[in-house]
């Protein structure tokens, strides 16, 4: 009897330290993540970020993973990514596969739109239950776009890039250009798109 008793004081603690750390990350500013992770601002795109890993295994030629480039390619990088509600994540594609992680903060909400005009929609946040996904993968070539869910404040992820990113490798989708290739999803490329001269951060 002893024994469950002190198992359950010792989970209800667990529960509650937990739930008391959940909160105080919720309570933390954007800003304080910015320093505290020294994240810069990611040019183009927007949202704040830092490298976080670089592949040991270098030197690898980019057109042994389909990319045309006589440049070489990592094995895979790893980023911390931050976005506020002044600086999303505008529409772009890379070439390499893109796995993204939830840590902390908002949900955001992602498209994903393949040449062919098919639009996807996730919700990357930790309410599992209700719909959200911790992960999401985005192909290689497909164009992504994210931004917090209205009245979001700050949401911190990480991505996973393999083969490893350079910024070679990424081009960023003009309001104009999305708006010729995919006119049918004109309320999505405004919404996860900037103006000509509208600044990232």
């Amino acid at each position: 009897m002893r024994t469950v008793l002190l198992v359950s004081l010792i989970l209800n603690f667990t529960h509650t330290f937990a739930l008391a750390g959940e909160q105080e990350n919720l309570n933390m500013e954007a800003s304080d993540i910015i320093r505290k992770l020294d994240l810069k601002p990611l040019p183009e795109e927007g949202g704040y970020y830092r490298e976080t890993y670089r592949s040991g295994v270098s030197g690898l030629q980019a057109q042994l993973f389909g990319i045309e480039s006589n440049t070489s390619r990592n094995v895979c990088t790893a980023i911390y990514y931050l976005v506020i509600p002044e600086s999303f994540s505008a529409l772009h594609r890379v070439k390499s596969d893109e796995i993204f992680h939830f840590y902390s903060g908002d949900p955001v909400e992602m498209i994903q739109i393949d040449d062919n005009g098919t639009i996807e929609r996730f919700t990357i946040g930790s309410d599992i239950m209700n719909g959200q996904v911790p992960q999401v993968v985005v192909r290689r070539g497909v164009w992504q776009a994210l931004r917090l869910k209205h009245g979001g404040k700050w949401s911190l992820m990480g991505t996973t890039v393999a083969p490893g990113f350079e910024f070679e490798d990424f081009e960023i989708g003009t309001r104009e250009m999305m708006l010729q290739q995919f006119p049918q999803l004109r309320d999505d490329i405004i919404r996860f798109s900037r103006e000509p001269n509208e600044k990232a951060h």
